[in-house]
Formats: C-alpha cells, structure tokens, sequence
C-alpha cells in the first residue's frame, strides 16, 4: 500500500485528505507544519508528499527545498498545495524540485488524477532504473572477470616463463616476452586508472562548490598537448599514418590533465573502433558559440539506440565484436564536458564511422 504524506496547518483539510486517499486505497500521515513535515518524510520516507504552500515559520518552498536538499527524501514526489496558484509562485516550486501543483480548493478527482499521476510516474522511473542497474549488473559480472585477466594473462604467464626457463631462452626471446608483459601492464594501468577517475567524477559532481573551482581552469596553448596525446595513440594503434590534425590555436576552459583524459579517451575509441588505412581526424576551432574539439572515424559507427545507451560499463556489440574495454571513455569524456559546462554530441552511421563533438563555452 502506497503512503502519502500530507502536510498542512489546518487540521480539517488534512483530515478530509486522509479520508478520501483511504477511499482510494491509500494509507496516509498527517503533519501540521512544515518542520514536523520534515522530520516525518526523513523518519516514514512516504511514497508522495503533498504539501500545503502557505503555513508558519517553514512555508511549503523551504519545507521542499529541506526535502530535496537530503539524499533519502530527495526523490519523493512533491505536490503542492495552494490557493495562490500564480505563475511566479509556481515557476519557483518547479525550480526548486516541486512535481506538481494542486490549486486549492480541488476536487476529490482533481486530487485523485494529480495523486495518481505523481506516483505511477514514480513507478515508471523506478522501473526504468531498475533496468538499468540490471543492466549494469550483467555488464559489469560478464566483463570485468575478462578485462581484468586479460592483460594479468599475459603479465603471469610470461613472467613464470621468464623466471623458471631464462637461461635457456634467447635474448630476442627474452625481449618479446618483456614488450607483452610491459604492453599487459599499461593495459592494466589505464584500466584501473578509468576506474579511478569515474568514480572521482561521481564524487567531483555532487559537490557545487567544486564543480565552479573546476570551471576557473583553462589550457591556454592545447594544440601541442592535443598532438602528443593523439600521437601516442596512434602509435599504441600501430597507425601513426592514419592521424589527421586541424588544431586551431585557441585556449580550451579545461585544465591540462582533464583536457588530456577527453582527448586521450576520444582518440583511443576512434582507433580502436575503426580500420588500418582509415582517416582518425581531430579538430579545434573557435566558433560564437564557444569552442569545439572533434574527433571523426569512418569506423564501423553506431546505431542510434546504442548512442542513447551511451553510459558507464556498457560495452558495443560485444556479442558481434571481440572488443576489449570498460565502455567508460565516452561517459567519462562527456561527465568532464558537462562539468565545465560543455555538452558533447556523437553523431554515428553503421558502417560509415563516427563523430564526436565536444563544445565547451568561451574562455573568459
């Protein structure tokens, strides 16, 4: 049975809520201001909350801006009530997280569709985030056992052979061995290093404060830096021919290490996801907007329905392509965008490569 709180300082609405939410099947609780409407949503954590605008000293805004501002009440729909339903009081209930206005006074439909409404859209979130930690159960158990001993495979075999067998092995064979187990061992070190930073930027983005001190870094000459880091993955391709460069010179509102890590990740899928003998170009250039940074492949591309997948620990038609790899370095590079306030867009053709933007703002 689903719960509802109800908060408001006139005893008789809040009795003839209850009423009418116990005919449709709902159980209910009563506080009669919003300090004690506070303290019952973080103790009963109701399925919905509706919320009375106009009471003492903690109005209906502060009482959801309180609510929103814990992790356990921060997603409980929120309707207010009001009989001042103007578009100013409205507009700032949205801004502040409110689901949904109830203008008093109201009908018992008016109050069962606006009821109804709020908490099966609150099933269908659920339910879609469900799929999605599902999702990433099975991605994460199916891939990590793989990712992991893979490179391990190669450092453990190799060193055993090196340790027991050395003297019998000649130095052309003894060196071939050490490029694998060295080859193994940055694969390793990028793995856990993708681990690190996704999980820096998880932590990085719940915290305002930091996310504006993140935003005062700039990269006042990226061309350079641009070119040795594409250059190196093309190298680690093997395909230091198929690099092309169109580098404006312009400052980038990034610091230099995050800077890196977008262009490292871009660039290492574009190789990774495209043939020897086939163009990877990066560009920089400066437009109104702001500036753009663009890698292009003319690899095997995406279908729109994995572009919208795009997301941590999901890996691209693995079933159909023995392809290494967390899935990370998209998440990760569009995460940095959007946390110095850019946006990064892929645009992919099956069969005909890939392109992705990142457009950040000016350099002020």
């Amino acid at each position: 049975m689903k719960k509802i709180l109800v908060i408001d300082d006139e005893e008789w609405l809040r009795e003839m809520v209850q009423m009418a939410l116990a005919q449709r099947g709902y159980a209910s609780i009563q506080a009669p201001d919003g300090a004690a409407g506070v303290e019952t949503a973080r103790k009963q954590l109701p399925d919905l909350i509706l919320c009375d605008v106009n009471m003492g000293a903690m109005n209906g805004y502060a009482t959801l801006s309180a609510l929103r501002n814990e992790p356990t009440t921060a997603t409980i729909p929120f309707i207010l009530m009001t009989g001042q339903a103007d578009n100013v009081g409205m507009r700032h209930g949205m801004e502040l997280g409110a689901d949904d206005y109830l203008p008093k006074p109201f009908t018992l439909d008016e109050l069962y569709a606006s009821v109804d409404a709020r908490l099966k859209k609150a099933e269908a979130v659920q339910a879609q985030a469900e799929i999605k930690l599902t999702s990433l159960r099975d991605n994460i158990s199916m891939m990590l056992p793989h990712e992991f001993r893979t490179p391990l495979n190669g450092i453990v075999a190799f060193g055993e052979i090196l340790a027991a067998d050395a003297g019998t092995l000649s130095p052309e064979e003894i060196a071939d061995m050490g490029q694998v187990i060295s080859q193994s061992g940055h694969a390793l070190e990028r793995l856990v290093e993708t681990f690190l930073v996704h999980s820096q930027l998880e932590v990085l983005q719940a915290d305002p404060q930091k996310v504006t001190a993140l935003r005062r870094h700039q990269t006042p000459a990226p061309g350079p830096l641009i070119e040795q880091v594409a250059r190196k993955q093309a190298e680690a391709a093997k395909r230091p021919t198929d690099l092309q460069l169109n580098l404006a010179a312009t400052p980038v509102p990034m610091s230099e290490d995050y800077l890196v890590k977008v262009v490292s990740e871009l660039t290492h899928n574009a190789f990774k996801f495209s043939a020897p003998g086939t163009p990877v170009s990066l560009g920089l250039a400066v437009t109104p907007a702001g500036v753009v940074f663009s890698v292009t492949d003319c690899g095997r591309g995406m279908a729109p329905a994995t572009i919208a997948k795009v997301g941590a620990f999901m890996q691209f038609d693995r079933k159909t392509h023995e392809q290494q790899g967390l899935g990370l370095g998209l998440t990760i590079a569009r995460r940095l965008t959007e946390l110095h306030g850019g946006t990064l867009v892929i645009e992919s053709e099956l069969g005909r490569g890939t392109k992705v933007t990142v457009q950040l703002p000016k350099v002020a």
